[in-house]
């Protein structure tokens, strides 16, 4: 989350979207944005059963679907069958992954300013040579975490 933006602000802001694709802002689906707000990285739906064993699989699943169709969540694919979930990049901050191909564990890594500078700039020369139009990035640098190494 942007340093400006207080918690307040947060879930006022989750609150406004999700009317905009007309659903409300339960308690559930605010459980789910506190525990990722509070992880620091991205959970899979076992992190969240077991960080919020009141709240059933199927509703966290649903929860997380509305979520993502409101543009508050995105998902992370790393080489495990677990998808995971994190916080829409607008509400937090531009960040890369380090996912392990043995464990599926997936680290939230920062980029110097300077690196990502760079790397925007050969993502955009990239797509404007074949015409297309590059919105955001991500990178993903796939490896073995310190525990599998």
């Amino acid at each position: 989350m942007p340093a400006q933006q207080t918690a307040g602000d947060m879930h006022g802001e989750v609150e406004r979207r999700l009317r905009l694709v007309d659903q409300r802002y339960t308690a559930g689906r605010r459980a789910i944005v506190d525990l990722l707000v509070s992880s620091g990285h991205p959970v899979s739906i076992g992190d969240i059963a077991e960080r919020l064993p009141d709240l059933p699989r199927s509703s966290a699943y649903r929860h997380l679907v509305d979520l993502h169709a409101a543009g508050l969540v995105r998902r992370v694919t790393a080489h495990d069958e677990f998808t995971r979930f994190e916080l829409a990049e607008d509400l937090t901050e531009h960040h890369h992954h380090l996912l392990c191909v043995n464990c599926g564990k997936v680290i939230d890594v920062t980029l110097p300013r300077g690196f990502e500078q760079e790397a925007a700039a050969a993502i955009s020369k990239l797509a404007d040579a074949e015409g297309f139009q590059a919105h955001s990035h991500r990178l993903d640098v796939l490896g073995l975490c310190a525990a599998c190494r």
